[in-house]
């Protein structure tokens, strides 16, 4: 006797519509993001043509061409992010181990608090205090280490006068950065897995080599995308540069001097007002560099959190 196969049951799910409204809500969120930044990319190629073609002497500052007035400012714009990393990164990562690792419970709450309110100070802010604390405070420093150090080429002297220099600007842009990266690597630091910590303990690490077997490992991606996170606000901060650089066009790898790179940011926001015709498409030309530089920073930001997705806790 051959069985009947059982009917399918087909159940219709029904879809309500407060989920129908936020899927298309997401979708269109989405596409927007790709429309506006596409967008961006457009306007700027197209305003940055006429700049492309034109005559040098029309340019500011009379260039060879329209990349010999690009090529200071993007490296400005480089050197300064880079500078301000080597000293924020080292500096973010100690202080999201203490207040995860090491702080007492209260005092971990309250630097946290700390580290969120620092994050929401204005940059303006930041460069009134670089300018008239921090360049003062920082110039028998640079004395010394002329003196001291002055055999390497990023140590020459002579020392500016006014403390104005781009180690100064770096500075500046690593306090405004350290807020940023400490709180985003507090919290990939505290999804390490307890098990994993517990492993290290019992199998006789101490704290500082537990850190160093189980934490970084497992938050290595996530330092990666605090750091360029951090970069990226580096790399585009206007008015603090803007206040506390004594700018120039030169690609100058000193760090003491007087004579310093600008940046696109600071440039941008010190010339616009007076910028017209070619001027102002010269400005756009930097700006497109400076867009071209932040998406190359972001992708490879995601390629290097991709290559370790599985074993990280900023996924």
């Amino acid at each position: 006797m051959n069985a009947s196969a059982p009917a399918e049951v087909k159940m219709k799910v029904k879809v309500r519509r407060g989920d129908r409204v936020f899927a298309t809500s997401t979708v269109v969120a989405g596409s927007l993001i790709l429309a506006l930044l596409a967008a961006t990319a457009i306007f700027l190629v197209v305003e940055s043509l006429p700049a492309l073609s034109a005559n040098p002497k029309l340019l500011p500052g009379a260039p060879a061409n329209v990349w010999a007035y690009v090529a200071p400012l993007a490296f400005g714009t480089v050197w300064a992010g880079l500078l301000a990393m080597l000293i924020a990164l080292p500096l973010s990562i100690g202080i999201a181990l203490f207040i995860t690792h090491y702080a007492p419970r209260r005092i971990a709450q309250a630097l946290g608090y700390v580290i969120d309110l620092l994050a929401a100070v204005p940059s303006v802010v930041f460069g009134l205090w670089g300018i008239a604390v921090l360049a003062p405070a920082v110039l028998p420093l640079y004395d010394w280490l002329v003196k001291t150090l002055g055999w390497i080429p990023l140590f020459t002297g002579p020392v500016s006068a006014t403390g104005r220099t781009i180690l100064t600007a770096a500075i500046v842009l690593a306090v405004m950065v350290i807020p940023i990266i400490t709180a985003l690597c507090r919290e990939v630091f505290l999804q390490t897995p307890v098990l994993h910590e517990e492993a290290a303990l019992a199998l006789g690490a101490t704290r500082l080599e537990m850190i160093q077997v189980a934490v970084l490992p497992f938050g290595r991606s996530g330092i990666i995308s605090a750091a360029m996170l951090g970069l990226g606000r580096a790399l585009g901060e206007t008015m603090a540069v803007a206040l506390v650089l004594s700018p120039a066009l030169v690609i100058n790898f000193a760090l003491l001097t007087s004579n310093n790179p600008s940046t696109i940011a600071s440039n941008i926001a010190l010339t616009f007002n007076e910028a017209t015709g070619i001027g102002l498409n010269a400005l756009v030309t930097t700006g497109l560099v400076l867009f071209v530089i932040t998406l190359i920073v972001n992708l490879g930001a995601r390629y290097a959190v991709n290559r370790r997705k599985a074993f990280s806790g900023a996924n």
